[in-house]
């Protein structure tokens, strides 16, 4: 099985002004960061046509298909037991974005393929993470 899954996605953009639309997107994961979930929207998704990629974990993907999830820039939550909602922060704004459950559960049980859930800790590569970071310095 690959190390790498790109999973697209249906997403609807909630918006008061002009109205709610559909938009492209996929959910990335990687055995090399095996703790983190990529959502990726593409150029056309976004107002100043570029791709725009949140990184979070995959844990809080898997809590918020339950129950509320995230206290900081990404919040996770279930509208209905067939739609979730994401809600991404920053500075500048936010957006709140809703999703097909699942789409969701099917991308977590392909994760899990990769890396078991419980597992992420093996797939780490401390030594290389921290000579990039002393490189870096």
């Amino acid at each position: 099985m690959s190390s790498i899954i790109d999973h697209a996605v249906q997403a609807r953009l909630i918006a008061t002004a002009p109205r709610s639309r559909e938009i492209p997107a996929s959910l990335r994961y990687d055995r090399a960061d095996p703790f983190a979930v990529r959502l990726v929207f593409p150029p056309a998704a976004s107002l100043d046509g570029a791709e725009v990629v949140w990184t979070f974990g995959r844990e809080l993907l898997e809590e918020g298909l339950y129950g509320p999830a995230g206290a900081g820039d990404v919040q996770i939550w279930p509208c209905t037991p067939e739609e979730i909602m994401v809600e991404l922060r920053t500075d500048g704004g936010m957006a709140v974005v809703e999703f097909v459950a699942q789409e969701l559960r099917e991308f977590l049980e392909l994760s899990y393929g990769v890396v078991a859930q419980g597992d992420e800790a093996r797939h780490l590569d401390v030594e290389a993470d921290l000579a990039a970071l002393l490189r870096q310095a």
